[in-house]
């Protein structure tokens, strides 16, 4: 099994940011982009095991691919927010078929992004999404 991917930012009170995908390049894309505007940031390769890291550590955002083998986005979304109430999150679909099934969940996401997006795109959308959230201890 893969390791997860955890590039640390360098500011202490950082928002701790996980990403679940299951596209390698798509999720390293993300982690550079979100690193260097200065997130705490943490890659899963699927659903189940962003479920695993879940499990052991707080994110103030979770960014999810919909579409994903084992745990798909939607059902990791449903269960992060059971776990954690007060965590964002933004999903992310190249599929727009599965843009609609994750519109099901407005109250639970802050954001779909479709694919292809941009490195702004990405940030703002976490940034956004962070704008009513407290930091995580």
């Amino acid at each position: 099994m893969e390791m997860p991917i955890n590039k640390a930012s360098p500011a202490a009170n950082a928002a701790k940011v996980l990403v679940a995908e299951d596209n390698p390049a798509v999720r390293e894309f993300i982690v550079r982009s979100l690193s260097s505007a200065g997130y705490a940031v943490t890659a899963a390769i699927d659903g189940q095991q962003a479920l695993d890291i879940l499990a052991r550590e707080k994110f103030n955002v979770l960014i999810s691919d919909i579409v994903m083998p084992n745990v798909d986005g939607v059902a990791l979304a449903m269960k992060a927010v059971k776990q954690f109430p007060d965590i964002k999150i933004v999903m992310i679909s190249g599929y727009a078929q599965e843009r609609l099934r994750a519109h099901n969940l407005d109250t639970l996401v802050h954001k779909i992004i479709a694919k292809p997006f941009s490195l702004e795109e990405i940030c703002d959308a976490v940034k956004n999404a962070l704008s009513s959230q407290v930091s995580v201890s």
